[in-house]
């Protein structure tokens, strides 16, 4: 049985108490997971304070940058290994997995590397009250220790993701991953190890969130700075945490984003588009659509057409050939998912296909399947419509104008993402101002520049990543002024 060990100042460290990991598409325990209790946390954040005064504090920054890359390099190198890993977390069609998550999860390093040592800073030059000059210039320094909790859905690109920009501007990290993801987290550890980065940069701590690892981190005045990807009632518990310090944090939380498909678009892109961000990874992607508005004359069309698509898509484990969807990640989430496939009915929708469990081979047949599942005819006062799910299902209704689409876009307390498909570039850009999410997609979705904004409006976040963004959360700009 594999032992899921917590990582701090550079060892693998075990604790008395363990919890179960179980495969998503089985059920079945594949691992046990050492949770950290407050001692351990302790130690890891005293180790990564330590980490800033010591070898990794002194490292110039085109050293700090050869050492992200050969962070990068190895996690390419022991690709199966991380693959395996993740495939075995979260249960993930292989190919999305070896697609998505592990290249990604790479090129974080090397994206944020190569942004550090390129970064320019402000300089001014003043008049001055006595007729003489002075310059103004900023300098950018480390936050200190960040504390990094991470969400289960993409584990190790979230993870890294926020890792990778922390330790190219010198920060140290405490990494809090999800007690149901803790197999790339624990990974990442050997990689630090094997290249060579000094002891205390790289921790990882497991355990749940209230009384556990990500209670006793974000509450840890040692922690000069919070970053989270998750659901916003977990937001706002880490916010409390974090005002005691007054200590900055940066969050991407909950959606409820919209697709808006209007009569004039390219029909076939559109419902390939919104087949992939409905139910790509059996819907838990935070920037997913679980709610669709069609111009009135296709809709019954588009509905039809993506009915077609979620009904050929293929449930099975990750292995099989031609696998679309995989299991839920976990028998809770299974149970949060179906209760919304019970409340659609309930509030009398209209079930297109979906609905229900699908029958499994006996060997999976305790795993989290669900399937993917389209609804029409609910008022926008439904639970399904207001309610994030993460899960592959969406609900679909008509709208006649611009203005309308906008109008229904708009009704919810999130802002993610949305996006839009329409041939009309006046129309698009238009929409794209108007609607209140962090990041528009144009006749496209889950297309990512890496160097861009990265963050949610409203109940979807506070702050943005992402290229020179991450920088404004991970370094502290000092001003230094010169009088000539």
């Amino acid at each position: 049985m594999k032992q899921f060990l917590n990582f701090i100042n550079g060892e693998f460290v075990a604790t008395d108490k363990t919890f179960e990991k179980r495969a998503p598409v089985s059920n079945q325990v594949i691992g046990m997971v050492h949770e950290a209790g407050l001692s351990e946390v302790d130690q890891a954040v005293t180790a990564a304070r330590e980490a800033l005064k010591g070898d990794w504090g002194k490292l110039t920054t085109v050293k700090r940058v050869e050492m992200l890359y050969a962070v990068a390099d190895e996690i390419n190198r022991r690709f199966d290994d991380f693959l395996e890993a993740e495939i075995a977390d979260t249960g993930k069609p292989r190919s999305l997995a070896s697609h998505i998550d592990i290249p990604r999860g790479a090129a974080n390093f090397k994206v944020f590397a190569d942004i550090i040592k390129n970064v320019p800073n402000e300089t001014f030059q003043m008049d001055t009250p006595d007729g003489g000059k002075a310059i103004n210039y900023a300098i950018r320094k480390p936050l200190g220790v960040i504390g990094v909790v991470c969400p289960w859905n993409l584990p190790l690109l979230l993870m890294t993701w926020k890792v990778g920009p922390a330790l190219a501007c010198g920060n140290t990290v405490v990494i809090k991953p999800s007690e149901e993801t803790p197999g790339t987290a624990t990974l990442l550890g050997e990689v630090f190890d094997k290249v060579g980065v000094p002891k205390g940069v790289y921790n990882v701590v497991h355990g749940f969130g209230p009384n556990s690892a990500g209670e006793f981190l974000t509450k840890h005045q040692g922690v000069n700075g919070i970053t989270f990807t998750g659901e916003t009632r977990t937001g706002e518990a880490i916010m409390a945490a974090a005002a005691k310090g007054v200590r900055p944090v940066s969050f991407e939380l909950g959606g409820k984003n919209a697709a808006i498909v209007f009569e004039d678009c390219d029909f076939d892109k559109a419902i390939a588009g919104v087949t992939r961000s409905a139910f790509e990874n059996c819907g838990q992607v935070c920037l997913g659509t679980e709610r669709v508005y069609v111009q009135r004359p296709i809709f019954d069309k588009f509905v039809a057409a993506l009915k077609v698509k979620a009904e050929g898509l293929k449930v099975g484990p990750s292995n099989e050939p031609g696998v679309g969807l995989g299991p839920l990640i976990s028998a809770e989430h299974k149970e949060k998912v179906t209760s919304y496939y019970a409340k659609a009915v309930a509030e009398g929708a209209t079930v297109v296909t979906g609905g229900g469990t699908p029958k499994m081979a006996d060997e999976f047949k305790d795993g989290h399947w669900v399937q993917p599942t389209i609804w029409t005819g609910l008022p926008e006062t439904a639970s399904v419509i207001r309610e994030e799910i993460f899960g592959p299902c969406c609900h679909i209704a008509p709208f006649d104008t611009e203005e309308e689409a906008i109008e229904l876009a708009n009704n919810t307390t999130y802002g993610l993402a949305t996006s839009v498909w329409t041939e009309n570039l006046g129309r698009a850009h238009r929409m794209a101002e108007a609607i209140e999410v962090g990041l528009c997609w144009i006749n496209s979705w889950f297309l990512r520049d890496l160097r861009t904004p990265f963050g949610g409006a409203k109940g979807s976040g506070i702050g943005r990543e992402g290229g020179v963004h991450s920088l404004e959360f991970y370094t502290e700009l000092r001003n230094v002024c010169v009088k000539l």
